[in-house]
Order: structure tokens, then C-alpha cells, then sequence
């Protein structure tokens, strides 16, 4: 296996898990490179699921090393708490298969407060999961943000966390948010500081001299192409970049390194929150949510779902340069008589074949499908390819032709096993 970067080529929530989980057997590192305790993984192993929120999902393999990267904002309560888990399920959680940067930037108690605030006072909603993300990243972009070799430094990181909740303090005030105590923080994340403690060095010096010895690395991707804050569908975004550029920035390996892109999208389109969401169908919704699908790994939210957006997928391609696709959750079509497939936008009857950038805009177009038959059929224990019903495969073969890239892996449900190659 070569470098490779593994991206969502929607809006996050593509089942990056279990493709992560299933090229995982052929990596040696498994690396974060983006995003916080607001992303999630969900892996199944025979009966048992695990729900990972910032340790790479390479952890639930034996001997390999899963690095948090510059790029990620880390919640130590959060990640302290997610380590203790593990670890009661009988997986280890050691600097021996964890380690986590010294320039990642930390999200504070402050930063939760301050995410919820400003969502309230928003007019349009952008459905942010209220963990701090976004003004932890504030910080970082400001210049005034604390990150993990700060805590690393036992000697002053008391005095660091105190002085940051003081000033946050008068930014809550004008929030007419209720102030921190200053000790209760400084206590809980002293406390966290000394356990991460050991885990805390630096990442991208590690990564290279892996590479040196011709390591295989990971860089798993959280969130989805049309979540990113750059390219993503603004202001209903993230506030990471979450692309495969992103991969590089944040975690210190250059582009000309990696080898391969991976691009995983549903075989239909879902996002959370709010923000346009031009192939929405609610009938499909409810179908999903139905069969027990489609509700947030980290929150437990109902996925809005829609029909596939080839529009927004090629679009993804192209911006990430994926060169392979993985496609999952075929098996939630199953039961779908009729299929479709938005190949263009219609926008005040202009035809448009790219996601526009303003999101008035993007609310305005209307899709436009083309129908395929369905499969009626369950394809939950098929394993090649040649298995599935002929009109699966048809579908599939569409997919990859209005995309522009190869479908190279296929899942048809949660489990490992169920994920073959095309």
C-alpha cells in the first residue's frame, strides 16, 4: 500500500470508517489530520461497535501507530474520556500506538460556550455540533489559541489554561454567556495535560523518518469535500479543510508524497444541519430512517438523505484528485423500485454542471435526474462484484462514469466483511 489520503466526497458522514478500517490492514500509520471531537467513526467488528471521535480508527488494529496531526483541534477532556473507553473494552491506548502533536491547537471549555452563543444568534442556522470547534479554530487563525505543547510543559501549563479562561471570561460577559471558574478549568485540564503527557511530540518529525523507512501511511479524512471551509458549500461548513490538500497542512507531509486519493461517497447523498441540499427527498428520508439508517454517529441526529448528486461528486473529484472510489451503502437501495441520479443544476433555467458558490444559489437549482431500474434485491451478502444483481451493477458502472473516476471498493453494510473490491 502507498501513501494514500482518504477523503468524503459529500458532506461528511460517507461511512469513511469502515473504508478507513478496511485499508487499514495494509497501512502502518494511521493518521488524523483535521477536525475535532465534532467528527465521528463508526467501526463493527463481528457484535461490537465502536464510535470514535478523534483517535484513528487504526487503533482497533493491533501494532499500528495512529497520530493526531497538527491540523486537528483536541479536546483533551474529550480524547482522555475516549482513551478510557477504549481501554475498558480491552484496547490499549498507549504512546505506543497514539501519539499527538505538539502544534495541535487545544479547544477549551470556553469554546464550547462561545459555539453555542453564536449559533443561537444566528439567523440561518448552520447546525454546528456546539464542541468548540469553530472558535477553537478562531483562536488558531487569531494567533491567541493554547495548543498541545503547551500542555505538554508541566511546569507552566496552570498558569497558560488560567490566563486563557480569565480573558475568555470578558468575551462571555458581552455574550451574556455565564463566566468559567478559572480553578475548576485549570484543575480538569492539568489533569488531562498529564495524561497525554507521554503522548505528545512531534508528529511531522515522526512522519517523515517513517517515510524514510518507506512506512505506509494513512491520512484519515473527517467530515466531507462540501464541508470544507474553503470549498465546501459557506457558510453551512466546517472550519477545517477537510479536502485532500488539508491532508498535507495538517499534518507536515508535502503533496508530492502522497500516492493515492480516495474518494468516499454514498450511494445516494445525506448531510446534517442546515444549508441547501439540492437532490433532498423526503420520502427517501423516511425509507432510510426507517430501516433504522442514517442517524449521526457522534449525535445521534437524523441525516437529511437525497438522491446522488453527481454534480457535487465530480466536483469532489476534482478538487481532491481522486483517483479511486469507494462506494457504501449500496444496500440502503435495496428496496428502492426506482433509482436516481442528478446529472446538472437548473438555475433560473440556466444549466449549470458545478456547485455554485453562493448558497442562495445553490438553494435555488433544481435537479435534474436521470432514473435507472432498481435491484429489489438484498445485496448484503454479496462479496464480488460479478454478484450483485445486474442492475446494481449497472447503477455502479453510471456512477463512476458521471463522477470521473473508478469505483475501486464497494460496501454493502457495517460489518468488515462486507466491503469488497470492485
Amino acid at each position: 500500500m502507498a501513501n494514500t489520503i482518504l477523503v468524503g466526497a459529500q458532506w461528511g458522514d460517507e461511512g469513511k470508517g469502515k473504508i478507513i478500517d478496511f485499508l487499514t490492514r495494509e497501512a502502518d500509520l494511521v493518521v488524523r489530520t483535521q477536525g475535532g471531537n465534532n467528527a465521528g467513526h463508526t467501526i463493527v467488528h463481528g457484535a461490537e461497535k465502536y464510535v470514535l471521535s478523534l483517535i484513528p480508527s487504526g487503533v482497533l488494529h493491533p501494532r499500528k501507530m495512529c497520530l493526531l496531526g497538527n491540523g486537528v483541534v483536541i479536546d483533551p477532556i474529550s480524547l482522555v474520556g475516549e482513551m478510557d473507553g477504549l481501554a475498558a473494552r480491552g484496547i490499549s491506548v498507549s504512546p505506543e500506538n497514539l501519539l499527538v502533536s505538539d502544534r495541535a491547537h487545544v479547544v477549551l471549555p470556553y469554546h464550547r460556550v462561545i459555539d453555542a452563543a453564536l449559533e443561537k444568534q444566528k439567523k440561518g442556522r448552520i447546525g454546528t455540533t456546539k464542541r468548540g470547534i469553530g472558535p477553537a479554530y478562531g483562536d488558531k487563525i487569531a494567533r491567541t489559541g493554547l495548543r498541545m505543547i503547551d500542555l505538554a510543559k508541566a511546569a507552566t501549563v496552570a498558569e497558560r489554561v488560567r490566563a486563557a479562561v480569565i480573558g475568555a471570561n470578558r468575551l462571555l460577559k458581552q455574550l451574556d454567556a455565564a463566566p468559567l471558574k478559572p480553578a475548576e478549568v485549570v484543575e480538569a485540564y492539568c489533569a488531562a495535560a498529564d495524561r497525554l503527557r507521554p503522548h505528545i511530540t512531534d508528529t511531522v518529525a515522526y512522519l517523515h523518518e517513517a517515510m524514510r523507512r518507506n512506512r505506509r501511511i494513512l491520512f484519515e479524512g473527517a467530515q466531507g469535500t462540501y464541508l470544507d471551509i474553503d470549498h465546501g458549500t459557506y457558510p453551512y461548513v466546517t472550519s477545517s479543510s477537510t479536502t485532500a490538500g488539508g491532508a498535507c497542512t495538517g499534518s507536515g507531509v508535502p503533496p508530492n508524497r502522497i500516492d493515492v486519493i480516495y474518494g468516499v461517497m454514498k450511494a445516494y447523498t445525506t448531510r446534517v444541519g442546515g444549508g441547501p441540499f439540492p437532490t433532498e427527498d423526503n420520502a427517501l428520508s423516511d425509507s432510510l430512517h426507517g430501516m433504522g439508517r442514517e442517524f449521526g454517529a457522534v449525535t445521534g441526529r437524523a441525516r437529511r438523505c437525497g438522491w446522488f448528486d453527481a454534480v457535487s461528486t465530480s466536483g469532489a473529484v476534482r478538487i481532491n484528485g481522486i483517483d479511486r472510489i469507494a462506494i457504501t451503502n449500496l444496500d440502503g437501495l435495496d428496496l428502492q423500485p426506482v433509482v436516481r441520479i442528478c446529472t446538472h443544476y437548473d438555475l433560473d433555467g440556466e444549466r449549470l454542471d458545478h456547485v455554485p458558490a453562493d448558497a442562495d444559489d445553490l438553494a435555488r437549482c433544481r435537479p435534474v435526474f436521470v432514473e435507472m431500474p432498481g435491484w429489489k434485491k438484498s445485496t448484503e451478502d454479496v462479496r464480488r462484484f460479478a454478484d450483485l444483481p445486474r442492475n446494481a451493477q449497472r447503477y455502479l458502472k453510471k456512477l463512476a462514469a458521471v463522477c470521473g473516476a473508478p469505483i475501486q471498493l464497494i460496501s454493502v453494510g457495517p460489518g468488515r466483511h462486507q466491503t469488497f473490491t470492485a
